[in-house]
């Protein structure tokens, strides 16, 4: 296992990770100074109990605005992740007891503390970098010869246009080229690659190199399908997911599942590779809109063409 965290000076310079610490100041001074008064003013009351728990978390985001603004780490980035999962626990008990008085202020403070756990998960993903590297593989049989199939893959500029997360690639060079997409939580990461075998109709393989925001490598093999059944594709993508596994998790529970795409990229590539188009069901006449993903056309029977073309 390799590790890699960013330096305490990149981290000081960083406006995220200063206005986090600006933020542990800004909520510790009060709660220390004044726990009866911060403790109503979020709806609770202001019980022995109530200003001894906000003494405590006042004291905890003083402990955090000095680390991120003094000498940051990924580690103090963490520990406000974890802070935030015990408040929102002590605010979720004070909704269950709550005598109703206050009730609004409870609630938007809860809104407001799963916001910033929002804001602290992110910041500490996308700025620690510590793992293993991440293996995918995934396999479908395309109903074409192998020497089609590598063609349409091997046209690295058209690989967009099923691969969900990437935006661009743009060839450099004859066996260079220029990868930017999209990482989870919506950030954008570029890197160069370089064509390390291109056997045609048989394997493709590739290698970022040096300076790529995220190390990646992979390769598609093209191999004839048993019965002469056109071309099975297997392929093999390994990379460094910002967060190490941490960073998958949290991906995942945003939506964000490496394996589930690489599935979904495959099935669309067959699409395009059997049909010429991505599929839809006519139920999503607008394709995910949402993700501005792509400009799909409602399924439909094959011409009388386009089935011979699909049996020959």
């Amino acid at each position: 296992m390799k590790t890699d965290i960013r330096s305490a000076s990149r981290l000081r310079d960083d406006p995220l990770v200063r206005g986090l610490g600006w933020l542990s100041a800004g909520l510790g001074v009060p709660q220390v100074l004044a726990p009866a008064n911060f403790a109503r003013a979020l709806g609770v009351g202001d019980a022995f109990r109530h200003r001894a728990a906000t003494i405590a978390v006042g004291v905890r985001e003083l402990t955090a605005a000095a680390g991120l603004l003094g000498r940051p780490r990924p580690a103090w980035l963490w520990g406000r992740v974890g802070g935030d999962l015990m408040d929102l626990a002590l605010l979720t008990r004070a909704l269950r007891n709550h005598d109703g008085r206050g009730l609004g202020r409870t609630v938007a403070a809860t809104a407001a503390t799963a916001a910033i756990t929002a804001t602290d998960v992110y910041a500490a993903v996308t700025r620690t970098s510590r793992s293993s590297p991440v293996e995918l593989t995934a396999t479908t049989t395309v109903n074409r010869p192998p020497d089609d199939v590598y063609a349409l893959w091997s046209d690295l500029q058209r690989l967009p246009d099923f691969m969900a997360h990437l935006d661009e690639v743009r060839v450099t060079g004859p066996r260079t080229s220029h990868w930017r997409a999209t990482a989870p939580f919506g950030r954008t990461v570029e890197w160069d690659a370089q064509t390390t075998q291109d056997v045609p109709g048989r394997v493709i393989a590739w290698q970022s190199v040096e300076g790529a925001d995220i190390d990646n490598a992979g390769e598609v093999r093209f191999v004839p399908a048993p019965g002469n059944r056109g071309t099975e594709i297997r392929v093999t993508l390994r990379y460094d997911l910002p967060g190490g596994a941490l960073g998958k998790a949290a991906a995942r529970y945003f939506g964000e599942e490496p394996h589930q795409q690489l599935d979904d990229d495959l099935r669309r590539f067959k699409q395009i590779a059997e049909t010429g188009e991505v599929i839809r069901s006519e139920g999503a006449p607008g394709g995910k809109r949402a993700r501005r993903e792509f400009p799909q056309h409602p399924a439909r029977p094959l011409t009388e063409d386009e089935l011979k073309e699909a049996l020959a």
